[in-house]
This record gives C-alpha cells, sequence and structure tokens, in this order.
C-alpha cells in the first residue's frame, strides 16, 4: 500500500514529494531524469556541471567528454529508492563515451527507474494483478572542443514513462507508456595548469541547458500534459594542484528549473470578514481555474522563457526557485578520493537541504565510487541513509590535456 502512494508522488514530481504545503512549487513529469545517478556526482551535493571530466558527464554536462583523458569510458551505477518504505524501487543508469580524436567525443547512455511490483485490487476479494511501474531514458551526446581550452555538446534524449495504472476489471489493460523527447545544450570551459605561490591551479566553469521538449502526457489530453524537467545548470571549480600526489577540487553549481511558476490558490475571503459565502468560494474557485486553465496551455518553448519572470511575487520569488550547492573533492595520487557536498533549496519551493560525503577509489582501470547522503531539512528525502555506488571502467589510449 506504502508504494501505490509513491505512484502518487511520481505523477506531481520529484520537487513535490519533499516540499511542504505550498501551492507555487514547481512539479514537473519524469522527475527520475534529475535524480543523480552516480555516486561521485552524489558525493559532493548533487553537481557535475563544472566538476573534472568522468563518464558520469553523459547526465551533467557531455561537453566536458571532449577533455578526457582516455579514449573510452564504461560506468554502471545504482540507486535504491524510498528505503524507508520498499526494497525494489531503485534507479541504474549505464553510460558509455567514446573519444574518437583529441577534439570530439560521443556518449549514450540508458536510465531505468524501477518501482518494483504492485499489486492491484478492485476489491480485497479479488485475485491480486501485478504491475511493475518504471520509466528510462535513452541519450545520445556529440561533444567537440572549438578551441584548447573550450567545448560544446549537444545531447538527444528519448523518454519513456510507464506508470500509467490500468484498470484491473477482468485483466485488462490499457496502459500504454507515455513518450517525449528532449534535447540538452551545453558548454565547459577548462583552464591550462597555472603555477600559484604555494601550489599550481586550474580554473573550469559549465553550463547546460538540460531536457529541454515537448510535455509528456499520460491521457490523450491537453489539460494533463505534464512539462519536462528542463533546467539549466550554472557552476564553477578551482582544483588546488599541491603535488604530483595531492589536488583538491571546489566546486560551486546553481540550477533552476526552466519551467513556469504554478498559479497561487485564491483566497475565497475577499472582504477578510472571517467568513466565506458561497458567492466568494465560487468566485475564487472560478478564477484559480482559469489561472489553471492558463496555465496548462502554456507550451514548453514559450514555458522555458516565462520561467524567468512569472512568479507571483517578483524578483524575490524567482531567486527562491534557484538552487545552489557547494562539494569538494581530495584526491590523493590518482588513487583515492574522499568528497563532502552541501544542497540548499528555499523552504517554499521544495526544502531541500541535505550533506553528502562520499568516497572513490580507483585501480588501474576500475574505480568504484560510494556516497551518503544526510538530510538537513524537516522535510525527508527520499534519499537519506541510502549508499548510491557506481563501477567505472576507464579504457584504451591516453589523450594529452590539450
Amino acid at each position: 500500500m506504502k508504494k501505490i502512494l509513491f505512484i502518487a508522488l511520481c505523477f506531481v514530481g520529484f520537487q513535490s514529494a519533499k516540499a511542504q504545503d505550498n501551492d507555487r512549487v514547481i512539479t514537473t513529469g519524469v522527475p527520475f531524469l534529475l535524480i543523480a545517478a552516480d555516486a561521485r556526482a552524489a558525493g559532493m551535493a548533487d553537481q557535475g556541471v563544472a566538476t573534472s571530466t568522468d563518464v558520469f558527464s553523459q547526465q551533467w554536462n557531455p561537453a566536458k567528454y571532449a577533455f578526457a583523458l582516455k579514449s573510452q569510458g564504461l560506468s554502471a551505477s545504482y540507486t535504491p529508492y524510498l528505503t524507508s518504505i520498499a526494497n525494489d524501487i531503485s534507479l541504474g543508469q549505464v553510460t558509455y563515451y567514446n573519444k574518437f580524436d583529441e577534439r570530439m567525443a560521443f556518449a549514450g547512455s540508458l536510465r531505468y527507474f524501477g518501482l518494483g511490483d504492485i499489486e492491484l485490487r478492485n476489491s480485497p476479494d479479488d485475485i491480486g494483478v501485478t504491475r511493475r511501474p518504471s520509466e528510462l531514458a535513452v541519450d545520445l551526446s556529440y561533444s567537440l572542443k572549438l578551441d584548447e581550452r573550450f567545448s560544446m555538446a549537444v545531447a538527444g534524449r528519448f523518454i519513456s514513462s510507464n506508470l500509467r495504472i490500468p484498470e484491473t476489471s477482468g485483466g485488462s489493460s490499457d496502459a500504454s507508456a507515455a513518450t517525449s523527447y528532449a534535447f540538452d545544450i551545453a558548454a565547459f570551459y577548462q583552464s591550462e595548469e597555472t603555477a600559484y605561490a604555494d601550489f599550481d591551479g586550474r580554473w573550469r566553469a559549465g553550463f547546460n541547458m538540460q531536457n529541454l521538449g515537448p510535455k509528456i502526457s499520460y491521457d490523450n489530453d491537453d489539460t494533463s500534459d505534464n512539462f519536462l524537467p528542463s533546467n539549466l545548470r550554472l557552476g564553477a571549480g578551482f582544483d588546488f594542484i599541491f603535488d604530483e600526489y595531492n589536488t583538491v577540487g571546489v566546486n560551486v553549481e546553481f540550477a533552476k528549473l526552466l519551467v513556469p511558476t504554478p498559479p497561487a490558490t485564491i483566497a475565497p475571503d475577499v472582504n477578510n470578514d472571517g467568513e466565506v459565502t458561497d458567492e466568494e468560494q465560487a468566485a475564487a474557485t472560478a478564477e484559480y481555474q482559469q489561472r489553471l486553465q492558463d496555465y496548462n496551455d502554456v507550451n514548453w518553448v514559450s514555458g522555458i522563457f516565462k520561467s524567468f519572470g512569472d512568479a507571483p511575487d517578483g524578483l524575490k520569488e524567482e531567486l527562491k526557485e534557484i538552487t545552489y550547492s557547494i562539494g569538494a573533492e581530495y584526491t590523493y595520487n590518482n588513487a583515492f578520493m574522499f568528497r563532502l557536498g552541501y544542497f540548499n533549496e528555499n523552504e517554499l519551493k521544495g526544502a531541500r537541504k541535505f550533506f553528502s560525503m562520499g568516497a572513490g577509489f580507483k585501480y588501474n582501470v576500475i574505480k568504484i565510487d560510494v556516497s551518503y547522503l544526510f538530510s538537513a531539512s524537516k522535510v525527508r528525502n527520499p534519499l537519506e541513509n541510502t549508499l548510491r555506488f557506481s563501477l567505472t571502467f576507464n579504457f584504451g589510449d591516453d589523450w594529452d590535456e590539450y
């Protein structure tokens, strides 16, 4: 029964699952696209748009692949989800990249979000029908160095969301998966290594406009279309290279959903006299329904531009829709890594606040990463007290940094 409640959370969006009762929390379809799938990024509080290149760059910033130091890489990651109420809900991802020459690289990934087995009945006496809702996304990307220190990338994505609950009467099943497509536009900058007084250093910066694409619908009804979790990520980082064995990377990242703010509810007590008449309630309901209809009529392209200036409380509220994270990674001899991070989201826009930590170990071509999350919010986080794992293989020819 608890997992059935989780289905509803998936429909209204990942953010609302953690939010307080506030009508202006932005919700989207297929929110699993925003969950950090790899343990490295998760250990630094879900950031990766401007961190150093790794196989997992497909989710965060595919433009980083053009700076890869190995010609090929393969990774697999596993993230248990909502472990406090179920043991068979999880997110898995497989990623592969190939750097064909010193300037360009191709990459692809498969992301699968499984919600486990759910038994459906019309009544307690019926024979249960077991369903396994799931979502998946398939990505392809191409990245290209435009000069020695700057690269850009484009990525295409096919999305399938099989969450509809079918009619169980007579065992019929009318629940085809909802589908959509999206694309990303990304860029990455990495400076040359510069000598400072007591250490060498390297700057990094990046941005990624993610999941730009048409709404996704579970019914053939325009009023039930859901925005994709279109997202803008901006980040920067700096590597403190103390010697050939010790490096500390510090990163900061900002993100904002490129989705319009939903309309606020209408207070029916127009006169503020403490009494709500039937006429006031009807008028408030009608006005809110009209605002909601206008919101549903916004297409995804217009929604991107509206997302920067449509918050009811103006710029002050727009700024509340920006999340930020701070992360650090210590690397010893390119073999052992330790990571820390902090993520913050405004209380009125989802209330996600958490600390994270992680570690990595590399031997030859194999690297293993693990991360753990500590919630710092009164609102429960679906990933708190959860270990995440990633396995990476880097192989092929070595590429010079420039």
